[in-house]
């Protein structure tokens, strides 16, 4: 209020110095003075910090997303043998469904994955559907392994899922973009983003310890 005072009493002189009439003086002061309230409120205002909810890693239901890409897996199955698969993928995002199908290189379907919140759907070449609670059921009997698409449809952005808790390791390049993330068990780390004036991830891989997994992605668009 100290601060205030020096200005309340030059506008106060400078109000009186005006040719008004005497009746309009306390008028005049009691402008001043408004004046002086108003700018103390002003500077009682604090700026508002950074904001850290989870709006950039939300899903709605009018979230639409499309990748197109080359997929590897390197896994164990039940006799512990290694084994590898690899090919092309379309993935296709529509509010919470998620659907991902692969190909093999010469372009034939191997299989077509459904997800929803609420079920998952596996498709297998000349074979009846089969359904089950979620996608890593479905996969890791039917295939032996399982991608984790729950994770991926936040990953692919790139950023942590909100579900849980993650650590991130920023990239030197551009610290508003991840260069590792460690979550649910996996780590994705992204070895190239697209060249501007394009955006979005270009290369990555996820490792997963127990069961062993190993899955690399190339977004060709």
């Amino acid at each position: 209020m100290h601060f205030f005072a020096p200005l309340h009493r030059h506008l106060i002189r400078f109000f009186r110095s005006t040719r008004a009439p005497r009746r309009a003086a306390p008028i005049l002061t009691t402008l001043a003075t408004a004046a002086l309230v108003a700018l103390a409120g002003c500077a009682s205002v604090k700026p508002q910090g950074p904001s850290t909810s989870n709006a950039t890693t939300s899903v709605t239901a009018q979230t639409t997303r499309a990748y197109h890409g080359r997929f590897a897996v390197q896994y164990v199955d039940p006799y512990g043998r290694q084994q590898n698969a690899y090919g092309n993928f379309d993935w296709r995002e529509t509010g919470d469904t998620v659907t991902v199908q692969l190909r093999n290189p010469l372009g034939q379907t191997m299989a077509i994955v459904t997800s929803s919140p609420s079920s998952a759907t596996l498709e297998l070449p000349n074979r009846q559907p089969l359904t089950a609670d979620n996608v890593s059921t479905l996969m890791q009997n039917a295939m032996g392994f399982a991608l984790p698409v729950e994770g991926l449809r936040y990953w692919l952005q790139p950023s942590v899922a909100p579900t849980s808790q993650a650590r991130t390791v920023p990239d030197p390049e551009d610290p508003a973009r991840p260069k590792e993330i460690e979550q649910d068990g996996w780590t994705i780390d992204y070895l190239a983003y697209a060249d501007a004036p394009a955006t979005g991830v270009k290369r990555l891989n996820l490792n997963r310890e127990q069961p062993p997994l190993g899955i690399k992605l190339v977004i060709d668009q």
